[in-house]
C-alpha cells in the first residue's frame, strides 16, 4: 500500500479548480482517489450546508474523470468535510490516494483503512447503536489498513450524521424517541458515540464501562486518536483510520499526541516529532473552556459567538503559529476524545 498526500486551497466551497489542475497535469490519478478532508466556511452547525455543497463539486470532477456517476463516487469515495473557518484557518482539502507499493521503510509508512456503517435511524443516532455501528467500522478499517497493532494508530476520523429537523419529525410520525428535540444539541451525544466506538475497537475501553447514559457523560471514558464531527449531509459514518505500518510504501508517516488545552503549541511540536518529518497536514481538535491557565475566558458565556467557534479560531492560531500553515483541519467538540480539557492533533509529515 502508498497513500498519496495531497493539499488543496479553496477559493469557496464550490471551488474544484486546484483538483481539476492536478488530474489534467497528471499530478493525480482520479482513480486512486479513496478519501477527501477539509474545512469549509460554512458555520459548522446543523444547518451548514457548505458542506454538503463541497461533497457534491468534489464528487462530480471526480465522477467526470472516472468514467462514473457521483453516486458511484460517493459510495467509493469518503467525503469529511467540517464547517468553520475562524480566525486564521484556511478552507482546504486534503485528497487521499491509495495504491500498491513496495514495503520495506524503516519505521514504516502511511497506511490507510476505510469503512462505512449502515444508515442509521434517527432514533439511533447518539445511542448504543451508533457505538456499535462506529465500533463494527472501526474493525473493518483497521483490517482495511493492513494494521494488526492498534499502537501503530494515530488517527481516526469519524464522520456521521446528526438529528435534524427532518429527521426528528420522521422519527416522531413512527413514534420512535430521539436522544433529543435540539439538532445541534444533538452533536455531543453523535460525536461521544462516534469516539466511544473507536475506544472500544482499538481496546481503550472496556465493554462493561460502555452504556448509552455514559454517552456524552462519562467523560473519563475517551479514545487517544479520535476524532468525530456531525453533520446532517449523512445518514452513515464514514471511518478513515491512518497509522503506520512496515506494509506500507510511500513518503509519508504519521504521529500525534495530546493537546492539553488549547495553548499547548509543545503538543504540536510533539505531533510533528512523533510523525518524524516536515509537515503536510495537521489534523486537530479544539474544546472551549471557562478558564485557561487560571483565567477566566468567556468561550462558554458569549450568547454573540458560538462556543466551538471560539475555540477554532484560537486552536488554529496556535497550530498555525508553529507550522506556519493555516490550512488545518480543526473541528469543535472532543466528547470522550482525549481527556476532558484535552484534544487529538496528529501530523501527516513527509519524511523523503
Amino acid at each position: 500500500m502508498e497513500i498519496g498526500v495531497f493539499k488543496l486551497g479553496m477559493a469557496s466551497p464550490a471551488d474544484v479548480s486546484e483538483l481539476q489542475e492536478l488530474i489534467a497535469g497528471g499530478g493525480l490519478d482520479p482513480a486512486q482517489v479513496v478519501a477527501v478532508i477539509g474545512k469549509t466556511e460554512g458555520n459548522g452547525g446543523a444547518n451548514d450546508f457548505t458542506r454538503a455543497l463541497a461533497t457534491k463539486c468534489f464528487a462530480e470532477v471526480l465522477a467526470s474523470a472516472r468514467g462514473q456517476t457521483p453516486e458511484e463516487v460517493q459510495e467509493q469515495v469518503a467525503f469529511v468535510w467540517s464547517g468553520g473557518t475562524e480566525g486564521v484557518l484556511s478552507p482546504h482539502a486534503t485528497v487521499f490516494t491509495r495504491s500498491a507499493g513496495e514495503a520495506g521503510k524503516t519505521g514504516g509508512r502511511l497506511a490507510l483503512g476505510l469503512a462505512m456503517s449502515p444508515d442509521l435511524a434517527p432514533e439511533e443516532i447518539g445511542r448504543m447503536a451508533h457505538v456499535e455501528a462506529v465500533h463494527q467500522a472501526t474493525l473493518q478499517a483497521l483490517a482495511d489498513a493492513g494494521i494488526s497493532d492498534p499502537a501503530d494508530v494515530h488517527y481516526v476520523q469519524v464522520k456521521g450524521p446528526l438529528l435534524t429537523p427532518a429527521r426528528i419529525s420522521e422519527a416522531a410520525a413512527r413514534g420512535a424517541e430521539v436522544v433529543t428535540q435540539d439538532p445541534n444539541g444533538s452533536k455531543p451525544y453523535a460525536r461521544g458515540a462516534m469516539a466511544l466506538g473507536v475506544a472500544l475497537a482499538l481496546g481503550e475501553v472496556g465493554d462493561a464501562d460502555v452504556s448509552e447514559a455514559a454517552i456524552a457523560s462519562r467523560l473519563d471514558l475517551f479514545s487517544s486518536v479520535a476524532s468525530t464531527s456531525a453533520g446532517g449531509e449523512l445518514t452513515k459514518c464514514e471511518v478513515l483510520l491512518f497509522g503506520n505500518s512496515p506494509d506500507a510504501a510511500g513518503a509519508f508517516r504519521i504521529g500525534h499526541a495530546i493537546l492539553s488545552d488549547a495553548l499547548d503549541a509543545d503538543a504540536v511540536r510533539a505531533a510533528i516529532a512523533d510523525a518524524g518529518g516536515v509537515p503536510e497536514a495537521v489534523f486537530a481538535k479544539a474544546e472551549a473552556s471557562a478558564t485557561l491557565r487560571g483565567r477566566r475566558t468567556t468561550m462558554l458565556s458569549d450568547a454573540d459567538i458560538n462556543y466551538e467557534r471560539h475555540a477554532r479560531a484560537a486552536v488554529g492560531g496556535v497550530i498555525a503559529s508553529v507550522t506556519g500553515d493555516p490550512a488545518i483541519f480543526l473541528s469543535g467538540g472532543t466528547e470522550h476524545q482525549c481527556p476532558p480539557g484535552a484534544a487529538p492533533i496528529a501530523v501527516i509529515a513527509k519524511v523523503e
